[in-house]
């Protein structure tokens, strides 16, 4: 008889789930959750009042002139010139955003939907290169668009990916050759 008893007294109920303890975690992951987002938006939004002092940004001119380039693809952000983790979020330059690039004689037209759209007058532009990364994205080499521009007292990167990466290199050509002709114009 000693084995039935012994078999009955090893026989135990399962675990009973503490779902207070339970629930306590879930809502302290929660909160911490929110402490870090709330963090992150206040960092983002102190980062806009430090870029304050950047000039509005320019709009397009009534009348443009024809286009001779337009692409369509991703604007990934801007950063001080050289730096590229330096993002500029003032007047919505950090926000990413689908985007429909105008190359015409006046200046370079970014028009962002969803986010606010500006203008990069041709006296304005400095550079076109083609790069791998900019704050927050990293591609392959010769993946991104870089146009260098001064606007204020501040030289900009601003990084653009085009639909069709083949399209890269006419614009950087496109882009130079209009620096060049305005610089030579100039020196006359």
């Amino acid at each position: 008889m000693t084995p039935v008893i012994l078999l009955a007294a090893e026989k135990k109920s399962a675990e009973v789930t503490d779902w207070a303890a339970r629930i306590g975690w879930l809502v302290g992951l929660a909160l911490f959750v929110a402490l870090v987002y709330w963090l992150m938006r206040e960092g983002w939004k102190w980062r806009g009042t430090l870029q304050g002092d950047l000039p509005e940004l320019p709009t397009a001119p009534d009348d443009p002139g024809p286009a001779r380039l337009t692409m369509s693809g991703r604007y990934h952000g801007s950063t001080t010139a050289g730096q590229w983790l330096d993002r500029i979020v003032a007047h919505g330059l950090g926000t990413r955003s689908r985007v429909e690039l105008t190359l015409t004689d006046a200046g370079l037209d970014v028009v962002r939907p969803g986010a606010s759209d500006f203008f990069i007058p041709r006296a304005a532009l400095r550079e076109a290169v083609l790069g791998k990364g900019i704050a927050g994205k990293v591609l392959t080499e010769g993946g991104l668009l870089l146009v260098t521009w001064a606007h204020g007292e501040r030289l900009i990167d601003s990084g653009f990916r085009s639909d069709h990466a083949a399209e890269h290199t006419e614009w950087v050509d496109a882009i130079n050759s209009m620096i060049n002709k305005t610089e030579t114009e100039g020196a006359r």
